[in-house]
């Protein structure tokens, strides 16, 4: 089941480990490579692989021992991982959960997600913190089938491209529009990477239309709803202008809310930039205040992008501040019924601190 394997950073760093070799040909494609993120979540680990705001990275995990309560359906935030592979210490092939349905391991192989483990992640995640997050490769290099050597390994790691300029939201978003939820608000729902548990709350107060992210602003409005949401998603915001101008046709129009890309996709529409963090928020544990109380509260994160302090054309209120680095975590626009945070309400992996917002949502739809 595992065969010796390595790990190399486009900048040349190597680390040894062990791939997954679940399935005869496995490796038949060549080596996994994307750009290499790390995660600090300690649970949710299938929250995470399954999240399609991971399209084009490899996911590491600082925690030792992954897999430990197996997987089961309900905890599938898409409908398929879009991850490119996931790098652990050690991975837990015999689960002890109630809940599971099967391992980890026999999870990843039955959706073709490559893995591997032994890699010393303290190394690798010190390594991401002081160059910033950048594209790797691995595979096995037992000179067995699909067999890389580290020379190739290297070549594979910088022939990827980063996460900078790309519309990854196109091969996550769906193919067509569904109903999700039967609350008395009806709310259309962009699928810039949704996760459901994202629709578990939505779908608490109002009908949800989830439509494609291709959608028009007027084909939205057809709609008649009484809220427009804008999920969470992968890649640079920067490079989805037709879904920057969407929104800013919508403002004003219907009250909006936007989660981590919708946030990003937000702050645009209002005039706003945005930049790449040097590794990104991908956590469990992010202490963010609330801005108007000074409440603390502790959030899941999972973005690479942030929005540019001062760079709004129109007023707004800064509502959300990371503890950690000061990143805006969230703001309300002042002449429009419209808000938005970086960080996940949904807790699909995290704390439930922030799940008032989908609260709020209705509120403002029920005042407009």
């Amino acid at each position: 089941m595992w065969r010796e394997g390595l790990l190399v950073l486009a900048d040349g760093s190597v680390f040894e480990g062990e791939v997954l070799d679940a399935a005869p040909g496995a490796w038949a494609a060549g080596p996994a490579s994307g750009e290499v993120v790390f995660n600090t979540v300690m649970a949710g680990y299938q929250e995470v692989i399954t999240d399609p705001s991971y399209a084009g990275q490899v996911v590491a995990f600082t925690y030792p021992h992954i897999g430990n309560y197996g997987a089961a359906p309900y905890d599938d935030e898409s409908r398929r991982p879009f991850c490119r592979g996931i790098v652990v210490r050690e991975l837990t092939l015999q689960p002890s959960n109630w809940r599971a349905a099967e391992s980890l391991a026999t999870f990843l192989a039955r959706h073709g997600v490559p893995a591997i483990a032994g890699v010393d992640t303290r190394r690798l995640t010190r390594q991401i913190r002081e160059a910033g997050a950048m594209p790797g490769a691995f595979g096995p290099v037992d000179g067995g089938e699909g067999s890389s050597g580290e020379a190739a390994l290297l070549e594979a790691a910088r022939a990827e491209l980063p996460t900078d300029g790309r519309d990854l939201v196109s091969e996550v978003t769906c193919s067509s529009s569904y109903t999700y939820g039967d609350g008395p608000l009806r709310v259309v729902a962009y699928d810039l990477g949704i996760k459901r548990n994202i629709l578990r709350n939505l779908g608490a107060v109002a009908t949800v239309t989830v439509v494609p992210a291709s959608t028009t602003a007027a084909e939205a409005l057809d709609l008649a709803p009484d809220g427009v949401f804008l999920s969470n998603g992968p890649g640079d915001p920067a490079a989805l202008p037709g879904v920057t101008s969407c929104v800013r046709e919508l403002l004003g129009k219907v009250p909006v809310f936007g989660i981590c890309l919708g946030h990003q996709l937000m702050a645009q529409a209002l005039g706003a930039s945005t930049y790449k963090l040097a590794f990104g928020h991908h956590g469990g544990n992010h202490p963010v205040k609330r801005v108007a109380s000074g409440k603390v509260e502790i959030t899941s994160q999972n973005h690479n992008y942030a929005v540019e302090p001062g760079t709004f054309d129109d007023k707004v209120e800064i509502t959300h501040v990371n503890l950690n680095d000061g990143v805006i975590e969230g703001f309300t626009a002042a002449a429009v019924p419209a808000f938005s945070v970086q960080y996940h309400p949904e807790a699909g992996p995290g704390p439930h601190d922030a799940r008032y917002l989908f609260g709020e949502f209705a509120d403002l739809m029920r005042r407009a």
